[in-house]
């Protein structure tokens, strides 16, 4: 019997280990999995559509509204898995980078870094929380690699979850926490008429232990 399953997420480093470890762990002499980094509208549409079990995304209290409408008008549900603070992720190199806190205007004088969701995505579709304020220097990218060498080539940062693990696609880069009041929801959508097959709930329960292992307040 050929194992399936396919999972689908935002850019983080934690979704593709946590993706990696369930493989390992489940085996098998036969296998069609799939893990797809996704825009959030992209990570919407997959569940919604069965392409993917499982979606990996997050809320913040500024969002959360907003999302959980769109979450529903698709046909899913938001299963939290844990809270965090945002952090801000700098190049090793970076003035600031001993900071114990850093405010937005303390970071004004550098390029903001973040993924793109695409021309007509809302701004709570945003992978980085607090991404409608507003920056004078801004750079938009869509993968993960991009970023990560933008921060440590331009001296540049981006806000990210508190997950370290999540944060750290090079070996350059190291975090700092953000002032804000702002909090993360990390978690994943399913179709709302759909249960967790017995891989997606052995990824599930990967992801959660390493959400809580890695996390960073």
């Amino acid at each position: 019997m050929t194992n399936q399953f396919a999972v689908s997420g935002q850019h983080y480093l934690f979704n593709v280990q946590t993706f990696a470890s369930t493989v390992l762990s489940v085996g098998g002499d036969a296998y069609q999995y799939a893990f797809r980094d996704r825009t959030t509208q992209g990570v919407i549409d997959d569940v919604a559509n069965g392409e993917s079990e499982l979606g990996v995304l997050l809320e913040t209290t500024t969002t959360a509204a907003d999302l959980e409408a769109a979450f529903d008008k698709a046909g899913l549900r938001f299963v939290e898995l844990i809270q965090s603070t945002p952090r801000v992720a700098l190049p090793a190199s970076h003035p600031m980078v001993n900071a114990d806190k850093l405010t937005l205007e303390q970071l004004e004088d550098y390029p903001y870094i973040y993924f793109e969701q695409g021309e007509d995505a809302p701004a709570y579709f945003a992978e980085e929380a607090l991404a409608d304020e507003a920056r004078r220097k801004s750079i938009a990218t869509t993968d993960r690699a991009s970023l990560s060498e933008l921060i440590v080539a331009l001296n540049g940062y981006t806000v990210t979850s508190g997950i370290l693990v999540g944060v750290s696609d090079g070996p350059g880069l190291t975090t700092v926490a953000l002032d804000t009041d702002v909090k993360l929801h990390l978690g994943y959508v399913i179709r709302k008429d759909a249960e967790l097959s017995p891989i997606g709930a052995k990824f599930v329960d990967k992801l959660e232990k390493n959400l809580v292992k890695y996390a960073r307040f």
